[in-house]
């Protein structure tokens, strides 16, 4: 049996449709909307399409017209782009990402799976450090009661294995940060995990992006991020 795992695809459309993978189930660990340019085609593919479904601190950012609470690089950007998501999404989809819950337990081929957003401590907006350690992590996770762990946020992708359980952070589908431009997604399948990547037309997207009614600075902020994979 096999899932298929994505987060922070961040109203990336066309990063979203390379991760062609066949799956017995599509988990999302949240953060559709806010600095791409296709808010409505990523809520709409999620609302046909993932069995199991996390808030992001940006989707509960635009249901709600709230701050995303990013760190100070991002901020004015994010805002930016989520007034932008706001104007673009129907009052449905915004219920939408207004109604995902913060965490959820499922099980999964004999395992027992938690998926959230951020972190077991702060749902929505926690940000672990970089590198993560695997003490850090164990701190983090130690009252989840649950066989594998999904996260995301953090746009880095990773696996870990504490106290029994297996960690998983597939990066980000639509504007990754570890140093490689291409779309990162994990799957489990047959009780293993593992991290992959597909390359998208980049460049695509930029030109999209380039059309958002925003600050020309933010734009070529953007743009470096997808280019480069880089914070």
């Amino acid at each position: 049996m096999k899932m298929l795992i994505i987060s922070d695809i961040h109203a990336n459309w066309n990063a979203l449709q390379a991760i062609n993978e066949t799956a017995d189930l599509i988990v999302c660990l949240g953060d559709l909307v806010d600095y791409g340019p296709s808010p409505a085609e990523c809520v709409s593919w999620a609302r046909a399409h993932a069995d199991v479904i996390v808030q992001g601190n940006h989707d509960h950012a635009v249901g709600y017209g709230a701050d995303p609470q990013c760190n100070a690089a991002y901020r004015e950007m994010a805002l930016a782009t989520r007034d932008i998501c706001m104007r673009i999404l129907r009052e449905n989809d915004k219920e939408y990402l207004r109604s995902n819950p913060r965490e959820i337990s499922f099980e999964f081929g004999g395992k027992r799976f938690y998926a959230v957003h951020a972190s077991p401590i702060d749902p929505l907006h926690r940000y672990l450090p970089n590198p993560l350690t695997e003490e850090v992590l164990a701190k983090e996770v130690e009252t989840v009661d649950a066989d594998v762990i999904l996260m995301g946020h953090t746009h880095l992708p990773s696996i870990f294995h504490i106290q029994g359980k297996t960690v998983i952070n597939p990066g980000s589908a639509g504007q990754p940060k570890q140093g490689d431009p291409r779309a990162s997604y994990a799957v489990w399948e047959d009780g293993a995990a593992r991290l992959r990547k597909t390359e998208y037309p980049v460049e695509k997207t930029i030109r999209q992006i380039e059309t958002m009614p925003m600050e020309k600075a933010f734009i070529a902020r953007l743009a470096e991020i997808l280019r480069t994979g880089r914070k």
